[in-house]
């Protein structure tokens, strides 16, 4: 359970997909006005996502993602410099004091991803690295039994390039993050759903996730899965 969250967050941000918009319902906060029996806790801290992190690192290697080629005819970027560069954007474990992590701090969920790349433009292969500082949103899609994540870029740091070049990457990076990744898959808590038969009733206790809840601590991530229970008679 926890591992496909991290996988969810921590990795599968930066790989390929389709653009999509938020799947679901935006996940709240716990209302501690309703009923709160019923419900599983799942609590993480940011050093399982270092781990995972530094494991993909040295295992699998940098993640890469191809930046949007729906630029790849404009004027900006002759045919002969198509293939001159990799296109890509690829994650990088730090961009100075900047480190790829996740981090749970002041009710939120912030991923800061450091990335190096490259890119034809301006007649010329471009070498460019820097970070960018991005939200994370969850949602919860009842029907589906699965919480889905949404990334949000709020800003793209480029460094050593100039304003030019910087404004006219910037947009590559940021569509192409954001429109190949979202709705991402956190967690499948139909993997959780219960059917327990109770032989001496004739019948079988059932339990479905109903809603998600989420919490966000210093240092830590609490979801609220709540449940709701149903019984049914054999043959029934």
């Amino acid at each position: 359970m926890i591992c496909g969250l991290l996988l969810g967050v921590g990795a599968t941000i930066f790989f390929l997909g389709k653009p999509k918009s938020m799947a679901g319902v935006r996940i709240k906060p716990p209302d501690s006005s309703k009923e709160t029996s019923g419900t599983v806790t799942v609590t993480i801290d940011e050093k399982f996502f270092d781990s995972l992190l530094g494991t993909l690192f040295q295992k699998l290697g940098p993640p890469q993602l191809k930046l949007s080629q729906n630029e790849s005819q404009t004027p900006m970027r002759p045919a002969v410099f198509q293939n001159a560069c990799n296109d890509v954007v690829m994650l990088a474990p730090e961009d100075g004091e900047v480190k790829t992590g996740v981090r749970f701090t002041g009710g939120k969920v912030t991923a800061p991803i450091a990335f190096n790349g490259s890119y034809g433009i301006l007649g010329r292969c471009t070498q460019f690295k820097g970070w960018a500082r991005t939200t994370v949103e969850l949602s919860f899609d009842q029907g589906r039994q699965t919480v889905f994540g949404q990334l949000n870029i709020d800003e793209v740091t480029l460094d050593d390039v100039s304003p030019i070049v910087s404004n006219l990457i910037t947009p590559f990076v940021r569509r192409s993050i954001t429109e190949r990744v979202n709705p991402f898959e956190v967690l499948r808590v139909s993997q959780l759903a219960l059917a327990l038969p109770v032989r001496a009733s004739g019948g079988s206790l059932k339990a479905q996730v109903k809603d998600v809840r989420s919490d966000v601590q210093e240092g830590s991530l609490r979801l609220y899965l709540i449940y709701d229970f149903n019984a049914e008679k054999d043959g029934g």
